[in-house]
């Protein structure tokens, strides 16, 4: 595989993408290869084993799509870590010096290095930073090459479950893959929500298919982060319930839902037709079982936002992305009354992947393009070879 050229496996509560890929010319990227396949999904930190739905199965099947396309073997895997088997750990850390000098790269990887902790069942993944703070209190994003007698750093140290680790690694031991794993709603935040929106502390909801996480964003790390069972699939099961139709149906009753428009406009019911088969449905009915399934995640992100006294985080908009509530017209809206809240729906700035769907994947390529640079050699030679 060409040395730009990463491959990530972005696993999703719902499907898996292996994709191979590169950075382009002004922040732009080159997709190679990509493969998406469906499998069981996961909940509360574990996966589903049923039969022909089993993680594995859908690994191997995209890593063999990709090589073919590739016409090579696949030998560094970076996997993207979901939020249900990610522990993220924020901490402050202190370094002081006998007199003032400027801040080093060696010192702001040893005060970083100081806070990394063994934790039960988790294996460290990385470690970034939230905001420096000097000893005369001056707050900055880098410290290096700033003059000052002590360091104080916020760091948010990331942690996978071994659990998660120990299904991949079972998943590829046959193919000599290595692997790296990356904080997957990190790299959402970090590449969709602007760098300046950060620094003042925003807040981010993936919302996915099965699960969902809202996370605490602060500058280039997460303050606090949590997963939830609640997702589009929920909503459809909802719809299966109370339509009693089939799961392809409610999904497709799902596409055609209007939350915007109000109970006494349209028809009382309308007509769906479906492989040649024709469904009468109340579209009221369906608009108040749809929002009462989105209402699983505004009580999801509500918990765990009510959590924090702070009165900053009551005016932060919260940015959305993720495939969980595409194609469900008024949802943004919806949740955004419901927790009172300003909705800003986020996704890739690129043509062809511009969609919240596509956030996830772009997004770890992004750090993955990343990691990959810092560790080629000539960047070694330049910045050391400690990093």
């Amino acid at each position: 595989m060409a040395q730009k050229s990463v491959a990530v496996l972005d696993v999703r509560s719902s499907e898996v993408t292996v994709f191979v890929g590169e950075r382009g010319v002004n922040g732009t990227f080159v997709f190679k290869a990509s493969r998406t396949e469906p499998y069981g999904g996961y909940e509360n930190g574990e996966f589903f084993k049923e039969g022909d739905g089993k993680i594995s199965d859908a690994i191997l099947r995209a890593i063999s799509a990709v090589e073919q396309v590739c016409g090579e073997r696949l030998r560094m895997l970076y996997v993207g870590v979901p939020g249900d088997f990610t522990k993220v750990l924020a901490k402050e850390q202190d370094i002081g010096f006998p007199k003032k000098r400027k801040i080093t790269e060696k010192d702001r990887e040893t005060l970083i290095e100081a806070g990394k902790e063994k934790t039960d069942g988790y294996r460290f993944m990385r470690a970034s930073s939230m905001i420096y703070v000097t000893n005369d209190k001056q707050r900055v994003v880098d410290p290096v090459g700033i003059s000052t007698a002590g360091l104080t750093g916020c760091i948010s140290y990331f942690y996978c479950s071994e659990y998660f680790c120990r299904v991949i690694e079972d998943a590829v031991k046959d193919l000599r893959i290595s692997l790296k794993y990356l904080p997957t709603q990190f790299a959402m935040a970090s590449y969709l929500v602007p760098s300046e929106t950060r620094d003042e502390c925003a807040l981010f909801l993936d919302a996915g298919n099965i699960s969902s996480t809202v996370s605490i964003v602060l500058g280039n790390g997460i303050m606090a982060q949590h997963s939830f069972c609640a997702g589009k699939i929920h909503v459809v099961f909802l719809v299966m319930e109370r339509l009693q139709v089939s799961y392809d149906v409610a999904l497709a009753l799902l596409h055609r839902v209007n939350l915007f428009a109000k109970p006494e406009e349209g028809a009382a019911y309308a007509q769906l037709i479906y492989r040649g088969d024709s469904y009468e449905y109340s579209p009221a009915l369906l608009a108040e079982t749809v929002e009462e399934g989105l209402d699983q995640i505004c009580e999801g992100a509500e918990a765990f936002l009510e959590e924090f006294d702070e009165r900053e985080l009551d005016n932060k908009p919260l940015y959305v992305s993720g495939e969980g509530l595409e194609d469900i017209r008024g949802a943004i809206e919806h949740i955004s009354k419901r927790l009172n809240r300003i909705l800003e729906p986020v996704a890739p700035n690129l043509p062809y992947y511009n969609k919240p769907a596509m956030g996830s994947r772009v997004a770890l390529l992004d750090m993955a393009c990343g990691d990959n640079r810092k560790s080629g050699f000539l960047y070694r030679i330049f910045n050391g070879f400690g990093g």
